[in-house]
């Protein structure tokens, strides 16, 4: 009977046993399920100024990776301008040098363009002072004007081989009013303007006149023209004799 009894009872403590520990469950699955919506009510309430947390600080970020893209661009735009400014300053000085140096160097050649040809001189000054040394104690002065001669022979020979510059102008010549300037004028039994004296000659460097020649001109008084006339009158009248004769 004791242990029917003891086995009754074993079975009770199982079976209380059981309840308690369902019971301690349930209360803690009903906390945790408190906690959880605790939680979830929480995390509702807070997620607003969370996620604008976190938006504000996503566009911090953002903005300042554009403020440094920029700050970067901002130096390499400074630097590349520097790099320009320098070249242009070299540049300005550059052809500032190069302008006066052209200056200088067309003003030496204005100021000594003519260095050739008063060399080619000299040797002719230094023949005319030896000319006029010796006039001081020459007799015959003939001597002295062959000396004066072969000076200017030289010397025009000189100008006309080396330089191109000719002489023109000689009684006899045919008047050019773009070569010759006339002084005066006479009426010459001449058939056209002819050269009746030379008081200056001209000169020619290659084709260009640079001194006009200055003359006396013989214009036609009328006399050879009427000569010529009856020249060809004559002749005229000789050739219509055969034809006549023919007939």
């Amino acid at each position: 009977m004791e242990n029917g009894k003891d086995s009754v009872m074993s079975k009770e403590n199982k079976e209380n046993n059981t309840e308690e520990k369902e019971a301690v469950q349930s209360k803690e699955a009903e906390k945790s399920s408190k906690e959880s919506s605790e939680k979830d009510a929480s995390a509702a309430n807070s997620s607003p100024e969370e996620g604008e947390k976190s938006e504000k600080a996503a566009e911090n970020a953002t903005d300042s990776d554009k403020i440094k893209s920029l700050q970067d661009q901002v130096e390499e735009l400074t630097k590349a301008n520097a790099d320009l400014k320098d070249q242009l300053l070299r540049k300005a000085a550059d052809f500032d040098n190069y302008r006066k140096r052209t200056i200088q160097e067309k003003q030496d050649a204005y100021d000594y363009a003519n260095t050739s040809l008063l060399k080619d001189l000299l040797e002719s000054l230094d023949n005319f002072d030896r000319t006029v040394e010796a006039a001081s104690s020459a007799t015959d002065p003939k001597t002295i004007a062959d000396g004066v001669t072969m000076i200017n022979k030289a010397m025009v020979s000189m100008l006309e081989n080396k330089y191109n510059l000719v002489s023109y102008g000689a009684v006899g010549d045919a008047f050019d009013p773009d070569i010759h300037e006339a002084i005066g004028k006479s009426d010459d039994p001449v058939a056209s303007p002819v050269l009746k004296a030379v008081y200056l000659k001209g000169y020619k460097l290659k084709d260009r006149v640079i001194r006009h020649a200055k003359v006396m001109v013989s214009m036609p008084d009328g006399s050879v023209k009427e000569e010529v006339d009856s020249a060809k009158e004559e002749n005229k009248a000789s050739e219509s004799e055969p034809e006549a004769e023919n007939k």
